[in-house]
């Protein structure tokens, strides 16, 4: 019996995503499924491609008419008798508003007719025949589109000028010229909005759900060729231009002489394939198109499939040549429609404000190296804010509607963002519609600090049972419809103090301090990279909110002191990949190795792709001895470890007689991506050491040491000279030698202190910060970074190892001096687990109140264990902390 082509039932477990609007089917919900070929399985296999009701019905609304469709429930769709007389009615009624298709006309003994407009009599020497429907209606608008100001050989022709020019100024004058004059110089009488959107292919994206190798994998099919010979052209980096090349070397599927495509119909077949998912869904798109193009129209075809045109002009050079002011407001409204649409009459400025629910670009910060610098490009005293590890959101809220945009201005998924409808009406409870630059992470209720990088995924959230995702705002850029752009941020901070009420742990204000001295400065900065936090963020009292510039500053230690802060490694590169653009066909990202001294094996450390220029790369292509194994991890030697994932092009074929390279990052990171555990979070290349060789390189056990005492903060006295107790210093120099705490001090304060001082000393380094303000005669501060115990470790005089190899999970009930504790266990050789990894703990806490399990089989010891074993720098005898 054939299989029906459609089924339905309700949602078992939760896990299927509507393959339409993509969100997950709740559990119990009604779903309804399209039976499609599967790609996994061999051949006449199937799978089910679910939906939500409305959404496959919204799908079939828009297919073509020889799409397969719902004719009779009972005959098409599996498992219709098994659900309720409700969900029948349910299905039945989406039925019934489904448009009726047309009676498709009977076909004549005659030829058909071509269903794209043709030029001229001589198109029909052509040998290609498309037998796909007619479609007159289209046709005969198509037709009168495309004028020359519409054809996509003009289009061609204009992407070739661009990308002929060097200068942008000219790249804009290009532009201008063509949407003035035209291609007659009698004007222009194209689409504008529609060429405006085919040369911004990467504003406006379309998904297309196809790669490059997808790619060659399809055109190998269509044009008949050898799959393994295309995926070599594509090592060059260019798959437009592979396309391209195995079109004119095809047999079966030869390319039109004269392009006769127009922007329109290329607009509509990309529509078209944005809209399906299946390859023999694209297969079949990509053959209609074929058979409309030149080998140069494929070309463009494909990279406008990749957003990438290959002229190298973004909005404000394409934008500018419409409108002098065409660029400023796409800035401020993301609105591509609304900014061609006033850009018709040239001589009218502008006027679009900003709007809710679309998103605008977020304002940026450009790289601060000194205090000097700071307080050069903030005269009126700055706001430093805290800058945050996590995920930058934007925030739009209209009524009862919400949206949530990344820094890319991409939708934020689900799971990160979907809880904040319940808590952002509780924290504005007046805010009918608002605008929010927020940044989105993990925090730890128990403690109350933010987590790390990398958290908020699905898989690492489900880590940390004692964590919620919270909400850190920091600007506010529209509310109760009011455009706040043009505001201070003096005056937007004091909106968002008058208006927002903290939701702990859910939505809270971004720790800040107003900053007018250069001595404040400093103690900030060395506050915040003792901490072990990323760094600040300086922006001066009077800025406005500017989208997309890079008028604010940030600050990081691997910013400070030329870059000596920053965390390094001398690693070696084992493998490499092709690039892709000016560097297809070279080797031109590495992957950077440690070796592990107890399993005498290589593991993988991270990907680098910069540090070298053209000359040192082309170089490199020779003096690395490597083979290539073209990404096959079966070919991979033994000697390495590497996941599948980041099997390379090529392989190194002697470890021990690779070069040592210093690799530099932000910071270093616990990574599962890769086998040695830690990664370098945005790494480059900063010194080829000669001087090295693989024996002298950072091996694993060094690279955990550098991840703990990076971890562990960031010893700052070096560059500003420790703890400037004068808090009317203007010392703005770099190179103050004052002599910082001693470190037995500080730890002896961390044992002997009791809760109630340590309280009472925070609550006077709070009071003092607050009297510190750049307006005299104000007391009032937008926001305070409460004052924490110093915990700067000295790395001149490295803490003894005394913890080494002990581990265990820090219980919720130990609540005294929880931080210093976690902290100081760390900082002498110990690790702190989540509470998922309990059961590898070696040792577990323990008191009166709360006995170890007896199905643990860690060591119970007490708190008293880990501080006496601190106190004397060795551990002490565990018989004395056990339970008796």
């Amino acid at each position: 019996m054939a299989e029906k082509p459609f089924a339905v039932d309700r949602a078992k477990t939760g896990r299927a995503g509507c393959k339409k609007c993509k969100q997950k089917i709740e559990t119990g919900s009604l779903r309804i499924a399209r039976i499609q070929p599967s790609p996994f399985g061999g051949e006449g296999s199937t799978m089910k491609a679910w939906h939500h009701v409305p959404c496959l019905f919204a799908a079939l609304a828009k297919a073509r008419a020889t799409t397969k469709k719902i004719d009779d429930p009972e005959e098409d769709v599996e498992g219709w008798n098994e659900i309720s007389d409700e969900d029948r009615a349910e299905i039945q009624s989406q039925l019934d508003d489904l448009p009726q298709p047309t009676t498709p006309k009977k076909p004549s003994g005659k030829a058909p007719k071509s269903p794209f407009p043709v030029k001229s009599p001589t198109s029909k020497k052509s040998p290609l025949k498309l037998g796909v429907a007619s479609v007159s209606q289209e046709q005969q608008t198509s037709s009168s589109a495309a004028g020359k100001d519409n054809s996509f050989r003009e289009f061609r022709r204009v992407c070739a000028l661009i990308a002929e020019t060097s200068a942008y100024t000219e790249k804009t004058t290009i532009v201008r010229n063509f949407l003035t004059k035209g291609s007659s110089g009698d004007g222009f009488s194209g689409d504008l909005l529609l060429w405006i959107r085919m040369l911004l292919p990467m504003v406006e994206k379309r998904v297309y759900n196809v790669q490059s190798k997808q790619l060659v994998k399809l055109f190998s099919k269509i044009f008949e060729v050898d799959y393994e010979e295309m995926l070599e052209d594509l090592e060059q980096g260019d798959v437009a231009a592979t396309v391209k090349n195995f079109y004119e070397k095809s047999k079966t599927c030869l390319p039109i002489s004269k392009s006769t495509l127009s922007l329109q119909e290329a607009d509509k077949f990309l529509e078209e394939l944005s809209e399906v998912r299946s390859e023999e869904e694209q297969t079949q798109i990509f053959k209609k198109i074929v058979k409309r193009c030149t080998s140069n129209d494929l070309q463009m075809v494909i990279r406008l499939i990749k957003h990438d045109l290959r002229i190298n002009a973004g909005p404000k050079h394409i934008l500018n040549g419409v409108h002098k002011d065409a660029y400023e407001a796409f800035q401020n409204s993301r609105d591509l429609k609304a900014v061609v649409g006033q850009s018709a009459e040239a001589s009218t400025p502008l006027d679009i404000s900003f709007n809710v629910m679309t998103p605008c670009l977020p304002m940026l910060a450009e790289v601060c190296k000194s205090v000097d610098q700071a307080m050069a490009r903030c005269p009126n005293g700055m706001l430093a804010e805290i800058k945050y590890d996590g995920e930058r959101v934007q925030v739009h809220k209209t009524g009862d509607a919400f949206k949530y945009y990344s820094r890319s201005l991409k939708p934020v998924m689900d799971h990160k963002v979907k809880h904040f409808a319940k808590y952002i009406p509780k924290a504005f409870p007046h805010g009918r519609s608002l605008v929010l630059d927020s940044e989105v992470l993990l925090m730890d209720t128990v403690t109350g600090k933010p987590l790390p990088f990398g958290t908020l995924g699905v898989h690492k959230k489900a880590e940390f049972e004692q964590a919620s995702v919270c909400l850190f705002v920091f600007d506010c850029l529209f509310y109760n419809g009011q455009s706040l752009l043009d505001k201070s941020i003096s005056e937007r901070r004091e909106i968002l103090k008058e208006n927002m009420t903290e939701v702990p742990h859910r939505v809270v204000f971004s720790e800040a301090q107003e900053i007018c001295h250069p001595s404040e400065l400093e103690k900030m900065i060395a506050k915040v990279l003792s901490e072990g936090l990323e760094g600040l963020v300086l922006k001066d009292l009077q800025s406005k909110y500017e989208p997309g510039k890079r008028h604010w500053l940030k600050v990081k230690k691997d910013y400070l002191a030329g870059g000596k802060m920053a965390d390094t490694a001398d690693l070696v590169p084992l493998g490499a990949w092709f690039g892709t653009g000016s560097k297809g066909g070279m080797k031109s990202i590495f992957l950077m190795c440690c070796f592990d001294p107890v399993k005498k094996i290589w593991l993988t450390v991270t990907k680098v792709h910069g540090g070298f220029d053209d000359k040192q790369l082309e170089k490199l292509q020779t003096s690395l001895k490597m083979k290539k194994i073209s990404k096959d991890h079966e070919l991979i030697p033994a000697w390495l470890h590497c996941h599948r994932h980041h099997a390379p092009d090529f392989i190194a074929i002697d470890p021990e007689e690779m070069p040592v390279w210093e690799i530099t990052g932000a910071e270093f990171t616990a990574h599962d991506a890769h086998t040695a555990g830690i990664s370098v979070r945005f790494p480059r290349v900063t010194k080829v050491r000669d001087d090295k060789t693989y024996k002298e390189a950072t091996n694993l056990n060094e690279l955990r040491t550098l991840f703990k005492n990076s971890r562990n903060g960031t010893d700052v006295s070096s560059i500003f000279g420790g703890d400037d107790e004068d808090s009317g210093s203007t010392s703005s120099s770099l190179s103050k030698k004052d002599s910082p705490a001693p470190k037995k001090r500080r730890i002896e304060q961390f044992l002997k202190t009791s809760p109630k001082k340590a309280a009472e000393d925070i609550k006077k380094d709070k009071s003092k910060n607050t009297n510190s303000s750049c307006s005299s005669g104000s007391s009032d501060k937008l926001f305070i970074i409460p004052a924490k115990l110093d915990s700067r470790p000295d790395f001149k005089d490295p803490l003894p190892d005394v913890f080494v190899g002990v581990s265990l999970v820090l219980p919720p009930w130990v609540l005294k001096n929880r931080e210093e504790l976690a902290r100081y266990f760390t900082a002498y050789g110990g690790e702190i687990l989540s509470p998922l990894k309990a059961g590898k703990a070696t040792h577990c806490l323990w008191d009166p109140a709360h006995p170890p399990t007896s199905k643990s089989a860690a060591i119970p010891i007490t708190t008293s264990w880990i501080i006496n074993s601190i106190r004397t720098k060795k551990l002490q005898p565990i018989e004395h902390y056990k339970p008796k």
